[in-house]
């Protein structure tokens, strides 16, 4: 049930996504009076669809494919991804893509990228309206740290407080902070100390492939105990603080998780820490696989609520904010040295993220990441993507002279390559990934 569902969300996402893209091309084209022949969800290859249609007194075909790899708008008159150079040969007609000016020609390629954006906006203000955001505020957090962390010169307990001149305020965007800002020092408060911690740019290809560098530490407060729970009647009660476990020291909540684990299906001796000053031991069973049954006491995220009229500006500058950290993503992944290609994932990483249980709040926040991020892309200036085109474009634009025919085919046959490497690499990293597991 739960693949299904992942793969449901999936492909309910890929589809809006398609859709809101080649609608972009669509819109512009037909603002233009360049003529659409086709507008598919899923690609028709062998000629072959699952249905389609053609509205009378309309020069476009619309269907749905039966290869779900995409999806296409196919502009008379233009060399995409549909390789039809047989139309190329004959004599430009006036309302075809090739005839028009470059500046109208421009618009139509930035349409998808646009519409991608606008749909992300959309979302976003939905979400901030219905919803509001949520967040750990730093401030005042502890981290708990991995071996990286602690290698780069991190430690259990230290407080961030900034990044070169940049002070965090979402505790669980501290180490995507460190990657994409390039920083060269963090200030952090260590006990009663302020240090600086000096970041070694070279290890920030360890930093993007390895999660969980900084973690929440919390130090294992009660916050209740169920009565079915077999630590019912133990004697523990709200605001106790486990500090030792089985006369072992557990400072925090991944100390207490250890040690638990490493008594599991026993019954052992805690030593509590009750109203600040009392120190209590209490017995207590583990089950099996190292749980006793407690709620504990974590912090409240930060919520800010919006009215519909303050969520337009603050969507607007939510999706200009992830539209830039994504591309400080797509810098270090084009930057070899940090080997942050090894983190490029598949659709199999996108279902991956994707909750197992259907909800709408992150299905909308994926889908609006989603939608930025097919936006971003498609502006890399590959052939065969929307960027490439643009290229060819504002080149032409800039010197007065047009790229043949030929040159743009043998440019969309490499774009095309291009492509199909990226996507054995995403798929190769997805797959290594599961290898390893």
């Amino acid at each position: 049930m739960i693949i299904l569902i992942k793969t449901l969300q999936v492909i309910l996402v890929l589809s809006i996504l398609i859709l809101f893209h080649e609608l972009g091309h669509f819109v512009f084209a037909k603002m233009f009076g360049i003529k659409v022949e086709k507008f598919y969800l899923f690609f028709d290859t062998g000629g072959k669809a699952i249905f389609k249609f053609k509205p009378k007194n309309s020069d476009t075909e619309y269907g749905l494919g039966w290869l779900p790899l995409g999806g296409y708008c196919k502009i008379a008159g233009m060399i995409d991804e549909s390789m039809d150079t047989e139309q190329m040969k004959k004599e430009p007609q006036p309302w075809e893509f090739r005839s028009h000016p470059a500046w109208q020609r421009a618009l139509v390629m930035f349409g998808g990228v646009l519409f991608n954006f606008l749909l992300a906006i959309i979302i976003y203000i939905g979400i901030l309206a219905g919803w509001g955001s949520s967040y750990i505020d730093n401030n005042d957090k502890e981290i708990y740290v991995n071996e990286l962390a602690y290698e780069m010169g991190f430690r259990t307990g230290d407080r961030i407080l900034m990044f070169d001149d940049f002070k965090p305020e979402d505790f669980y965007m501290l180490q995507a902070d460190l990657a994409r800002r390039n920083v060269s020092r963090a200030t952090v408060l260590r006990g009663d100390d302020t240090v600086n911690v000096y970041i070694d740019r070279s290890m920030i290809g360890r930093v993007v492939n390895t999660p969980g560098m900084f973690d929440l530490a919390l130090p294992f407060v009660v916050d209740s105990v169920p009565p079915v729970s077999a630590n019912f009647s133990s004697g523990l009660v709200k605001g106790d603080r486990v500090i030792k476990i089985a006369g072992e020291r557990t400072e925090y909540i991944q100390d207490c998780k250890a040690a638990l684990e490493a008594h599991a299906g026993s019954t052992v001796e805690v030593t509590v820490l009750r109203e600040g000053d009392m120190l209590i031991d209490v017995p207590v069973q583990i089950d099996s696989i190292g749980r006793i049954g407690i709620y504990l006491d974590y912090p409240k995220p930060t919520i800010k609520r919006y009215s519909i009229f303050s969520a337009i500006p603050a969507g607007f500058k939510l999706t200009f904010n992830n539209i830039g950290d994504y591309i400080s993503d797509l810098k270090l992944v084009f930057t070899p040295s940090t080997q942050a290609y090894k983190s490029v994932g598949s659709i199999i990483s996108i279902a991956q993220v994707f909750p197992s249980k259907w909800n709408w709040y992150g299905f909308l926040n994926m889908l609006a990441l989603l939608s930025i991020m097919l936006g971003v892309i498609n502006l890399i200036p590959i052939p065969g993507l929307d960027g490439g085109h643009l290229l060819f474009t504002l080149y032409e634009m800039i010197s007065g002279h047009k790229p043949s025919d030929k040159f743009m085919i043998a440019m969309q046959v490499i774009g095309m390559i291009i492509l199909l490497a990226i996507m054995i690499l995403a798929f190769g990293n997805d797959i290594g990934r599961i290898m390893r597991m």
